[in-house]
C-alpha cells in the first residue's frame, strides 16, 4: 500500500489500481499483510476497497479479515471473498463465523509473520467446511510443509490450493497449486502471470526460465528483515514506473538502506529484460 510518511498516498493508490486493471489477473487481494490490512483504520480500509472495486468492477476481490467487523465491512464494500488471517483459538468456529458473511480462503502462514501451524486434523476440519473454498499456503521457506498440505488437500478435491510461496513460486505449481496469491505479485505481475500460463500450457522451457526470473526477484525482496518486503515491493513498483518514487513509505516496516533499494532496482531491470 503506497504511503507518504504515515498518510495513504491516494493518487498513487489510484494509479496502481488502474495499472493492475490492465494486467491479466483474475482478481486482487486487499487488506492482506502486503497491504498492511490489519494496521489500517476502518476509514482507510474502506477507501482502499472502494478504489480497487472501482478500478476492477468485474474482477474477484479477496479481502483480508481477522474478525467479523472486517468481514462485514468487506461484504458491504463489495468484496467477493475473505482471506482469513490465522487464529489459534477455535479456528473452525472462527472460519464458520466468517463464512456466514462471504466465502472464505483459509490461510496457512508462517509463524514469524503471525501465522499458526495448523496440524493435519485442523486443516481437514477447515477444508471440510462448506464456506471454505480453498487454502492459501505461505510458509516462506518450508518446502516440506507445503508438500504436506499439498498432499492433504488431495483428499478435498473440491477445494483450491493457492500458493503464497514467493520464494518457490514455480515449484509450488508443480506440487499442485492451481492459483497464486503472492505478495510478490504486487509488482512485475505480468512476468508472474506468464510463469503461470507457461506451466498451464506445458511450455516448460519458458516455465523454467521464468521460474528463475521470479526466484531472483524474490531473492531481492523477500529477505531479512522479512517485514521489509512490503517496502521493497513498493520500490519495485516505483522502479517499474507504476507509482511515484516518493510514495514508497511503509509506516510499520523496518528501516532499510540505499543498497537494499538498489538491489531491488537491479532485480526489476533484470525481470523487465525477461518480460514476454
Amino acid at each position: 500500500m503506497p504511503f507518504r510518511g504515515t498518510a495513504l498516498a491516494e493518487d498513487a493508490l489510484r494509479s496502481y489500481a488502474n495499472w493492475m486493471a490492465s494486467q491479466q489477473v483474475a482478481g486482487v487481494a486487499v487488506w492482506a499483510h502486503t497491504g498492511r490490512g490489519p494496521r489500517l483504520s476502518a476509514e482507510q480500509r474502506s477507501q482502499v476497497l472502494t478504489t480497487w472495486r472501482s478500478a476492477l468492477p468485474l474482477s474477484v476481490i479477496v479481502a483480508g479479515a481477522s474478525d467479523l467487523e472486517m468481514a462485514r465491512d468487506a461484504k458491504a464494500g463489495g468484496a467477493d471473498a475473505l482471506l482469513a488471517f490465522p487464529r489459534a483459538e477455535d479456528p473452525v468456529a472462527y472460519h464458520q463465523a466468517l463464512g456466514r458473511e462471504l466465502p472464505v480462503i483459509a490461510f496457512y502462514l508462517y509463524e514469524a509473520a503471525g501465522g499458526v501451524a495448523y496440524d493435519n486434523p485442523t486443516l481437514h476440519a477447515l477444508l471440510s467446511l462448506t464456506a471454505v473454498v480453498g487454502i492459501k499456503v505461505a510458509t516462506l521457506d518450508s518446502v516440506m510443509t507445503f508438500q504436506r498440505i499439498a498432499g492433504l488437500i488431495r483428499e478435498h478435491p473440491d477445494k483450491l490450493l493457492i500458493t503464497g510461496e514467493d520464494r518457490f513460486l514455480g515449484y509450488s505449481l508443480t506440487m499442485g497449486a492451481r492459483a497464486a496469491l503472492v505478495g510478490m505479485g504486487a509488482a512485475l505481475t505480468d512476468v508472474q502471470v506468464a510463469l503461470l500460463e507457461a506451466f498451464r500450457t506445458g511450455d516448460f522451457a519458458k516455465f523454467v526460465q521464468l521460474s528463475g526470473v521470479c526466484d531472483r526477484l524474490a531473492g531481492a525482496t523477500f529477505i531479512t528483515p522479512m517485514e521489509g518486503y512490503v517496502r521493497r515491493m513498493l520500490w519495485a513498483l516505483a522502479a517499474d514506473g507504476i507509482i511515484p518514487d516518493d510514495a514508497c513509505d511503509d509506516p510499520w516496516g523496518p528501516a532499510l538502506d540505499a543498497a537494499d533499494r538498489e538491489r531491488v532496482g537491479r532485480a526489476v531491470r533484470d525481470a523487465r529484460a525477461a518480460r514476454p
